[in-house]
């Protein structure tokens, strides 16, 4: 596969900010592309003339970069033919000494498993289960029990739904990637917030649709620059309650005034996590043909692989039909034990809302003493600061940390572009003392980059 030199200076965003000169900068952007799998194995990179021309700078430059990748094992070449991409046959660096326990894992934004909920509502799921025996158990709208909890729970927070309204997914992101399957055709233009959720964005682009990114800044929504956007792009995709990843709860005055003029899909994944006031209300009180999405991966467990998408009838047969392309259904007994869940309204848990607050605390309290530099916002809920680094060092830390014993997930995997070089999604799902010390393993590891250490790790996953 060849990539164009213009994907790839998209790719790179703003890569001559940073120290050293300029084709030191070009080789080591480009080989986090590498790591970070934006530049896939084998794909063929595009001549040294055209790089330079895409991105106003010499030949020179991109060609004395090349090189250097070649040296470290990041691009093959032979005669009269494109480099491509590649990853050093080395193993990467042992972990640095003094870091010998289990690398801590700040990549997840997800709680722990609440086991005696769990486990009660699995004992009455398995009760149940016997009147599904006569059925086939293949099941495209879902459960109507779990179908009905879903709409209660909605019509409990002020929004009238019938059970027709809904449609059982196995999670979230299945739900957006059903959504995609059947509004979005290659192309098409959608509206996302930037940053965003970085699986959504891979369902986009693989997708082959062109993203259209509205910047969420400190202060919130530009609505003026969605209601822009949304006139030319055929599907918006929004995270307003507690954004993922900046924890950013969208106001109730701009949910009033937003109508945008594309379908709109509203991911509801962190509404029940509000830690400083009362929960949102649902977005299409004020949106009606808004498109809700939801899970129960974040409020109660990411194992427990239940989602759902509200929205009309008319559109959810469309979505069934596409869904027999990919699986038959969700399983039983996991929607059994959710339904129950959701009806004793265990999404909501006092107990694991204090949890947060003292562990988002905790984190902040240690950004302030190790990485003092680190501006990390407080957010009103969801699982994550959005923290901002002086320099753009995000991608270059990611394939570090991990010699130092954490890992991290880089700003530019929440977005498109090369945006967000100076930022990290922190999650405080950890145990205070577990977020300390990850902490402290980080500010090594910016330690060790300031003195011109490199990392050659891959990105770890993200949820």
């Amino acid at each position: 596969m060849k990539v164009t030199s213009h994907v790839v200076a998209r790719m790179l965003g703003t890569w001559q900010e940073g120290p050293g000169p300029a084709h030191q900068r070009l080789s080591d952007r480009l080989r986090l592309l590498v790591l970070d799998g934006r530049l896939s194995l084998g794909s063929a990179m595009p001549s040294e003339r055209d790089l330079a021309i895409a991105l106003s700078t010499s030949r020179t430059t991109v060609g004395t970069a090349y090189r250097t990748l070649v040296e470290h094992g990041y691009l093959a070449t032979r005669a009269r033919a494109r480099a491509t991409v590649r990853l050093p046959d080395d193993t990467p660096p042992e972990r640095q000494a003094g870091t010998n326990s289990a690398t801590i894992d700040l990549s997840f934004a997800a709680p722990p498993a609440p086991v005696e909920i769990l486990h009660a509502a699995f004992a009455a799921a398995l009760e149940q289960l016997p009147r599904h025996f006569e059925r086939h158990g293949y099941d495209r709208n879902g459960t109507s029990e779990l179908r009905e909890a879903v709409a209660n729970r909605y019509q409990r927070r002020g929004l009238p739904t019938p059970p027709d309204h809904i449609l059982i997914t196995n999670g979230a992101q299945h739900a957006l990637a059903l959504l995609v399957r059947t509004l979005v055709s290659p192309r098409d233009k959608i509206l996302i917030d930037h940053p965003t959720y970085p699986h959504a964005i891979s369902t986009f682009t693989e997708a082959r649709a062109r993203l259209l990114p509205v910047a969420v800044t400190s202060s919130g929504w530009d609505t003026a620059q969605l209601h822009a956007a949304s006139r030319i792009a055929s599907l918006a995709y929004l995270i307003p309650d507690f954004h993922n990843p900046t924890g950013l709860c969208m106001p109730p005055s701009v949910r009033q005034s937003l109508r945008l003029a594309c379908p709109t899909v509203i991911d509801e994944t962190m509404t029940d996590l509000a830690l400083d006031g009362a929960s949102p209300e649902p977005f299409a009180i004020h949106m009606p043909t808004a498109i809700s999405i939801g899970s129960v991966s974040k409020s109660i467990w990411g194992g427990l692989r239940i989602g759902w998408i509200r929205a009309t009838p008319s559109l959810l047969e469309r979505v069934q039909q596409t869904r027999y392309a990919t699986d038959l259904g969700t399983p039983v007994v996991e929607q059994l034990a959710t339904a129950i869940l959701l009806n004793e309204d265990q999404t909501q848990r006092p107990g694991t809302l204090q949890q947060l607050r003292s562990q988002r605390d905790a984190l902040r309290e240690a950004l302030t003493e190790h990485l003092p530099d680190l501006h990390a916002p407080q957010p009103a809920g969801g699982m994550t600061l959005w923290a901002t680094f002086p320099q753009p060092i995000s991608s270059r830390l990611a394939a570090i940390a991990p010699d130092y014993g954490v890992s991290i997930a880089a700003g530019p995997r929440f977005g498109v572009g090369g945006a967000f070089e100076r930022n990290i999604r922190l999650p405080y799902t950890l145990p205070p003392s577990q977020l300390t010390q990850a902490i402290l393993r980080l500010a090594q590891a910016e330690q060790a980059l300031t003195r011109g250490a490199t990392g050659a790790h891959s990105p770890a996953p993200v949820a």
